[in-house]
């Protein structure tokens, strides 16, 4: 005899659907780290690839660019050469921790990486929900200014003169003639033209240091 609707509502009702992920707040494992000698040691390394469900050859080599050293995987350990503290360590981790395990909805760590076409997505086992993966800033190296740049100004001391009388300073690798300036005396010279090595300046101001041989 079938059921009647009240039994089957009751019984629809004590179904409970599977949860998927643990749902228990993420606690990331702190890095255990030795010092040896000149090289530093993560001894719980395997136990953190394992808490992240991650696999060795995505995290270490992102791990050592962003510690910006080298260093190998071998039976658990992570071994990274030079002197690194337990703090930067765990700064990286947590950073790569927000930006490949952590889902951007639920906040759980129940996730795995996908490639779509170029770019690398994470998608969350425990709500569905997905999210590319961000890559930082390119880091520009910054240039250093050149020693000497046309329109700036500097301190420079006249230690020889050139054949058409021009005094002869020297600035890191470029040679500064400077108009009227004579030999041994300290100016304060405004750089009017760069060509190469050569640098071509006025005089704005005589400075109050001479060396002894202009003050005799």
């Amino acid at each position: 005899m079938p059921d009647d609707y009240a039994s089957l509502l009751k019984r629809a009702r004590g179904l409970v659907p599977e949860k998927v992920g643990t749902g228990e707040r993420f606690v990331m494992p702190k890095a255990d780290v030795l010092q040896e000698g000149k090289t530093t040691v993560v001894r719980n390394m395997a136990e953190v690839l394992d808490k992240l469900n991650r696999t060795r050859d995505h995290l270490v080599p992102i791990l050592l660019r962003e510690l910006g050293t080298a260093g190998s995987y071998d039976d658990g350990r992570l071994v990274l050469q030079g002197k690194v503290t337990e703090d930067a360590l765990n700064q990286r981790l947590q950073k790569y921790v927000d930006t490949y395990v952590i889902c951007g909805e639920c906040g759980r760590p129940d996730t795995h990486l996908v490639k779509e076409e170029r770019t690398t997505v994470v998608k969350c086992d425990a709500c569905g929900a997905h999210r590319p993966v961000k890559a930082g800033p390119k880091k520009q190296a910054i240039k250093p200014e050149e020693a000497v740049v046309e329109g700036k100004t500097y301190e420079v001391m006249i230690e020889d003169q050139g054949k058409r009388g021009d005094g002869i300073a020297r600035r890191d690798r470029y040679v500064i003639f400077v108009k009227g300036a004579v030999k041994g005396v300290v100016y304060n010279v405004k750089i009017e033209k760069v060509t190469g090595t050569l640098a071509f300046a006025g005089i704005v101001n005589q400075s109050n240091t001479q060396s002894t041989q202009a003050g005799r």
